[in-house]
């Protein structure tokens, strides 16, 4: 072998001699393994993920068309009934029971209602209970959530049920023991005894919703508040209590539309028009005597614009708030 060919051996194969450019990693050049017939292997494609876009593109007109006419006559069947009560608000009484949408429009039946009516007494009586059913519904069921989802006493099963059992009795058939409870108290005809009454309804669903909610919550952040000297009450309340949002909106607004509009108990427990609430004040527009249903209409959709207003506002936390609170513990 010449002596020149084995001395520029080692620089033809080592790093020095890459002046073309910089290395390129081996994983960028490597070639798929060469088959036996000597050709490059063709890797395996992926699998095509089921993620829809197959079906959308199976789907005949047919099917399509068919999907579409439901959703339209869903959407017509739910907006129909709050469309045709709006329709029907300003209208004349005598053309109440007309197929015509708005033949002869008056604001009649809204200045009947707020003018000739106990209707600002009656909403005046809601507002104060659905406040105070609200506040102390969530203060409760969070509180009573967070103590069966954090700590372990005697008693604790018994409660869970007894919270789960009590949703299991119809309304109607509480109304005679609560009217006796009321009556022996002292608090029929009072806000206070309908704000006691309403919280029979929502705290024991709320307490175990909320029950599930807070065990999505990791317990390290208890235990982290704990680490900086805060007390128990202080770590629910400083803590725990600002990730609960989605759960105590959907609390909230469950509290909400509890007192706002219930029936049964409030033309039970509240006799005499000034003191009935919006719910109980409906029934005295439509009766075994006369039906006013403009009134009621026009009514129905003043009482209706806070519970959208709230529903508005609380919205964005219902879904993620109802799922979470879903769980299994």
């Amino acid at each position: 072998m010449n002596p020149r060919q084995t001395a520029q051996a080692p620089a033809a194969t080592g790093p020095a001699a890459t002046t073309e450019g910089p290395t390129v990693p081996p994983a960028a050049t490597a070639s798929p393994a060469p088959t036996a017939a000597g050709t490059p292997a063709v890797p395996p494609r992926r699998p095509r993920r089921n993620d829809g876009g197959g079906l959308r593109d199976r789907r005949g007109p047919l099917a399509s068309l068919g999907l579409h006419l439901g959703l339209i006559v869903a959407a017509v069947i739910a907006v129909f009934p709050p469309l045709w009560l709006v329709v029907t608000s300003f209208k004349p009484k005598t053309d109440a029971f007309t197929l015509d949408i708005v033949k002869n429009f008056t604001f009649e039946n809204y200045k009947h209602v707020l003018a000739d009516t106990h209707f600002l007494d009656w909403f005046g009586n809601s507002v104060v209970v659905v406040l105070g059913t609200t506040v102390l519904g969530v203060l409760i069921s969070s509180t009573t959530g967070y103590a069966l989802s954090r700590f372990r006493f005697p008693g604790m099963r018994p409660l869970m049920w007894t919270l789960l059992i009590t949703q299991m009795f119809p309304m109607a058939v509480l109304i005679v023991p609560l009217y006796n409870l009321m009556a022996t108290l002292g608090l029929l005809n009072q806000p206070v005894g309908l704000i006691v009454t309403y919280l029979t309804i929502a705290v024991p669903f709320c307490a175990w919703m909320m029950k599930g909610f807070f065990d999505t919550i990791p317990v390290s952040i208890d235990e982290s508040g704990r680490v900086d000297g805060l007390t128990p009450f202080g770590t629910f309340w400083r803590l725990v209590m600002p990730l609960a949002k989605p759960g105590l909106a959907v609390t909230g607004f469950y509290t909400f539309v509890t007192a706002w509009a219930e029936v049964a108990y409030a033309t039970a427990f509240m006799t005499g028009e000034e003191n009935l609430t919006l719910a109980g004040g409906l029934q005295t527009f439509v009766n075994q005597y006369s039906a006013d249903w403009g009134s009621m209409t026009a009514a129905a959709v003043i009482i209706a614009v806070p519970a959208a207003l709230v529903f508005g506002f609380a919205q964005r936390y219902l879904v993620s708030g109802m799922t979470a609170g879903a769980v299994k513990s």
